[in-house]
This record gives structure tokens, C-alpha cells and sequence, in this order.
């Protein structure tokens, strides 16, 4: 048997059980799977919705994940069973899983193993993973889709090495060659991969070599709405404080233009951020959704200058009618539409001061008819499809009967 980690294409599992795939008095069985629960962000609110889509098409087994903290996310994903990698079992593994990537494919290998349980048991129709880490690298059982939503393709191994520390730098140039090989490798185990942006589809290209279809995450449209404050004059950049944020080019640009800029996050950047930045700059630290919404009804722009997998926050902004000034790069490209709902720039601190002037003048209307574009039940609906296609497919392919003394191979 091929050690844990390794690279197969395809899982094949147990036997079918003819008359439980045939039986129409049966809903299709669901795994999800989610590379960790660790609380509430943008890759939660998209499982949230795969989620409710899976629920109304069949019946959801499970979530598989490498960690999870325990704590609550949605109703809706608290009511379906958790199972964790024996990785992400052990003690204190959970606060340190970033320092843990070599043993990631062991860990998608023994949840592999799971599943692959839970099809003995009893047929699985179809695996949906979201991943911006491993968990893609799940093998399904024979015949079994396996459609990954990707926020991208590991940061770490492809677009974002240079971003992490010293130690954590020295651990990838030891292990990066065989993370890589790996990550690529077990891309055969996904039929079909769902990319959040036209950026991210062309990065699981290179790095997979392997096409996607676009579908944009969902944004709180319903939520984040034009209010009855008074716009001012005042910019705003808004994330988590983090050098690739690119929060000192919103600073520089807000100091060349003499604007009143208003930071709202928190990160590991902020304190020298803060100790370093002019009277004109206001940081405000994490805030409440409430909060947040009031800080996008009354800024002129909101800065953008980071290049992102795709940008909620630039959606629900726009949905608040406040144009965007952002970096003609990455996932930005699918929502600032230039002159029209903000304007795009080379990413450097005058040209963002100059594009910020630009955008400052687009109109809040056009800005919010923007947003809607990425609502909610546009997402559900667009999952629907692809996933009702999968089943379609799956409940018309012929159950597969290995022989009995074929292996069951690992990822």
C-alpha cells in the first residue's frame, strides 16, 4: 500500500450497493470537506452556502477538516457532524498548524481513509472540498466527483512564499520541492475545480495545469446597503493588518494627497504601522459588521492596494455605494469596473492617490447595481447548477465492481 501522502488518481473504494444507488426514495449522500474551522471568515461564509445548497440536493454526511477549534460558525454547518485528521487531534497542533505544513498530505491521507469508511457503509455521491491549503488532495472513492471550490492554490507552496518569515521560509525551502510535487499530483484527484475569480483560474492553470470555471464568492448585499449618512470627504482601507495588505502604500498615497485616512482591522503590522504613520492616518481597530457598514456609507473611497485571491471587502463596499480605488491586479479585476465603480492603478502610492480622486467621483448608484452582481442567491444558484450536474452524472454512471484484491491506494 502506498504511504500516506502519496499521489494516486483514484480511490476504488468498496462496491456500490446497486439497489441503494437505484432507490429514488434515497437522497444523494454529501461530503464536504474544509481545509480548517477555525472560525468565521470569507472561506467559512462560502462553506456556509455550499452547505445549504448540498442540504436542499441531498443529505450532507460530514465535513472533513484537517483542524477544528470546536466553536461555532453558522447554524448551519453546526448541525452537521465534524470529522478531524488525527493531526489536527493532538494536543496544541491547532495553534501552531501553520508550522505543520509537512504534514499536511499525511494528515489528507488518513481523512482520505474516512471517507473512503463512510463509502463502505454506505455510497457516497459526491465530494465538494473548499481550499486554499490541502485539502484538495482528498481522494474520492471510485466514480465519485470531487469539485473543489479553490480560494487558491496554496499560498504558500505557488504565489506567497516570500510573504512568510524567516523560519517559516527556511521550512519551505526544506520541504517546498516535495510539498509542491505532491500539491500538483493530487489535483488528479479533483474533477472539476470551481475558481473564485478569473485570477485564481489562471493560477490553478499554472500551477495544475488544469482548467476551472469562475464563480464569485457571495457577498452580504442584503446586509451591506446604502444608508442615510452623510458621506464625507475621508478615505478608508479596511483588513487584516498584514504586510501583503499593503496598508503603508493606502498610508503614503493618503499623506501625498493630504486626505484624512481611517484603517479599520487589526494584525501584525499595525504597531509599526501606527508608530510610524502621520496625524492624518486613524486606526480603528477590529470592528463590529454594524460598525464596519457605518465606516462604508460615509468614506469618499475605499484604498485597495493589496492584490487579492478576490476582495470581498471591495464588494461589500461597493454594495455600500463607496467606489474603490485598487491595484489593476489579482481578483480586483473582477469587480471595480474602472471609471465607472472606482478606478484601477499600478499599485503605487501616487498612482493610488490619484486613482483614489478618480473614484471618489464615480456614482453610488452604479456602485451598488455593481455589488449585486455577487449576492447570495446568485452564489446558491450558480453552485446548484454545477453541483446538480455532478449527481446527474454520477446517478447515470454504472456502479464500478473491482476485483476484490485490488489495493486501496492513499493520497
Amino acid at each position: 500500500m502506498p504511504q500516506a501522502g502519496s499521489s494516486t488518481t483514484v480511490n476504488p473504494g468498496t462496491p456500490a450497493d446497486d439497489e441503494q444507488r437505484a432507490n429514488p426514495g434515497d437522497r444523494p449522500r454529501i461530503v464536504l470537506a474544509h481545509d480548517w474551522l477555525v472560525g468565521l471568515r470569507g472561506g467559512e461564509r462560502v462553506l456556509h452556502h455550499i452547505a445549504r445548497v448540498a442540504q436542499s440536493l441531498g443529505h450532507v454526511e460530514a465535513i472533513l477538516t484537517i483542524f477544528d477549534d470546536g466553536g461555532p460558525l453558522t447554524p448551519e454547518l453546526d448541525a452537521l457532524p465534524r470529522q478531524v485528521s488525527a493531526l489536527g487531534g493532538l494536543p496544541g497542533t491547532l495553534k501552531a498548524r501553520r508550522w505543520m505544513l509537512p504534514l499536511y498530505p499525511a494528515a489528507v491521507g488518513q481523512l482520505t481513509d474516512r471517507l473512503l469508511g463512510m463509502h463502505q457503509r454506505r455510497p457516497i455521491d459526491l465530494l465538494v472540498s473548499t481550499s486554499s491549503a490541502a485539502i484538495k488532495g482528498l481522494c474520492p472513492p471510485a466514480g465519485v466527483p470531487h469539485l473543489c471550490y479553490c480560494h487558491s492554490p496554496a499560498r504558500y507552496l505557488w504565489s506567497q512564499a516570500d510573504q512568510y518569515g524567516p523560519l517559516q521560509r527556511l521550512g519551505l525551502r526544506a520541504f517546498g520541492r516535495s510539498l509542491r510535487s505532491w500539491d500538483r499530483s493530487t489535483a488528479a484527484h479533483v474533477t472539476t475545480f470551481i475558481a473564485n475569480s478569473t485570477h485564481v483560474a489562471n493560477l490553478i492553470k499554472h500551477a495544475y495545469d488544469r482548467d476551472a470555471t469562475v464563480i464569485h464568492p457571495p457577498a452580504r448585499t442584503i446586509f451591506f446597503t446604502p444608508g442615510n449618512e452623510r458621506r464625507g470627504d475621508h478615505w478608508l482601507a479596511v483588513g487584516a493588518i498584514e504586510p501583503y495588505k499593503r496598508f503603508d502604500t493606502a498610508i503614503e498615497a493618503a499623506k501625498l494627497a493630504g486626505a484624512q485616512l481611517r484603517i479599520v482591522g487589526d494584525g501584525s503590522a499595525r504597531a509599526n504601522l501606527e508608530r510610524g504613520a502621520p496625524s492624518n492616518v486613524t486606526f480603528t481597530g477590529r470592528l463590529t459588521d454594524e460598525q464596519l457598514r457605518h465606516e462604508m456609507r460615509t468614506a469618499a473611497v475605499l484604498l485597495f492596494p493589496q492584490v487579492e485571491d478576490f476582495g470581498i471587502t471591495a464588494v461589500e463596499a461597493q454594495a455600500c455605494g463607496l467606489p474603490v480605488a485598487a491595484r489593476n491586479e489579482g481578483g480586483a479585476l473582477d469587480i471595480v469596473q474602472d471609471g465607472v465603480t472606482g478606478a484601477l492603478c499600478d499599485g503605487s502610492p501616487t498612482a493610488l492617490a490619484e486613482a483614489a480622486k478618480r473614484a471618489a467621483n464615480c456614482e453610488s448608484e452604479e456602485c451598488v447595481a455593481n455589488a449585486h452582481r455577487f449576492a447570495e442567491d446568485r452564489f446558491e444558484a450558480e453552485i446548484a447548477q454545477i453541483l446538480s450536474h455532478a449527481l446527474e452524472a454520477r446517478a447515470s454512471a454504472p456502479a464500478r465492481r473491482p476485483p476484490e484484491s485490488e489495493p486501496t491506494p492513499r493520497p
